[in-house]
């Protein structure tokens, strides 16, 4: 179960890592979107400061699981992240919802793994 643990630990931080580098260093074009995702993305471009701060905390998060330090507090700062992005692909854009739905489900493994960490946070 440990390597399987390290597996999915850094599986999840590459791919948050390769997530928030090509959006800061512009390395893939934005796909083309219809519809109401399109009318929410332009919504989170215009916000101006919510996408970076997403992408910043998953940078550091990435960092985070794939150095395996501070993994217990990156996965709570994740968390909210990839239940957005689970409800996203759910409801505007279902073709994502398969990495969606990875990426949610690793971070419960993670969360379940670490669990002792989070004993105290859940004790009176």
């Amino acid at each position: 179960m440990k390597i399987a643990t390290i597996i999915v630990r850094v599986l999840i931080g590459l791919l948050l890592l390769f997530a928030s580098i090509s959006f800061f260093f512009k390395l893939a074009p934005e796909p083309e979107t219809t519809g109401n995702f399109k009318a929410f993305n332009m919504g989170l471009v215009a916000s101006t400061y919510l996408l970076p701060l997403a992408k910043t905390v998953e940078l550091l998060c990435g960092v985070a699981f794939v150095t395996g330090r501070f993994v217990t507090l990156a996965n709570i700062l994740i968390l909210p992240i990839t239940v957005n992005i689970l409800f996203i692909n759910y409801f505007l854009a279902p073709e994502g919802l398969p990495i969606a739905g990875l990426l949610f489900v690793g971070n419960l493994f993670l969360i379940y793994r670490y669990w002792d960490n989070y004993k105290t946070v859940f004790t009176p």
